[in-house]
């Protein structure tokens, strides 16, 4: 079976930390996968606030994950602080791809690469809707 391969952006405009707590980490002394999105997630959120938005709210329009892809690089173990960097790619009507590193913050060694595909929806119906301009234009000034 082939395995991912995933090439990082070639720059990361937003970055925060998360320490990993001993919920996150599982039987085998590391990061528990389940809990690399939980991680992700709340990276996910900060960057949206980072631009003045909760995912319940931008420009009239709420968000969802489309799909989300990993590949580990190494283990990320409890009390790691992991620095999560973050930058908006391949963007298209409906939405954009959310493209992570995330590295241990103390020796720069990368626990994971990856990617969250974010789809913009109505609030009324849940149908899927166009990236807000005003949202868009906030994207491309980072």
């Amino acid at each position: 079976m082939p395995r991912i391969q995933f090439s990082p952006a070639a720059r990361y405009p937003f970055a925060c930390d998360v320490q990993i707590y001993i919920s996150h980490v599982n039987q085998g002394g590391h990061l528990d996968n389940a809990q690399l999105l939980t991680l992700v997630s709340e990276a996910r959120v900060q960057f949206f606030k980072s631009l003045g938005y909760f995912e319940s709210g931008v420009e009239g329009a709420n968000i969802v994950v489309g799909d989300i892809v990993a590949q580990y690089k190494s283990e990320g173990f409890h009390g790691e602080t992991m620095r999560i960097e973050m930058a908006a790619t391949d963007s298209n009507k409906y939405g954009f791809d959310l493209q992570f590193r995330m590295s241990d913050k103390e020796t720069h060694r990368d626990v994971a690469l990856g990617k969250i595909g974010i789809v913009f929806i109505t609030r009324e119906d849940r149908k899927v809707t166009h990236i807000p301009p005003a949202f868009l234009a906030k994207l491309n000034r980072l």
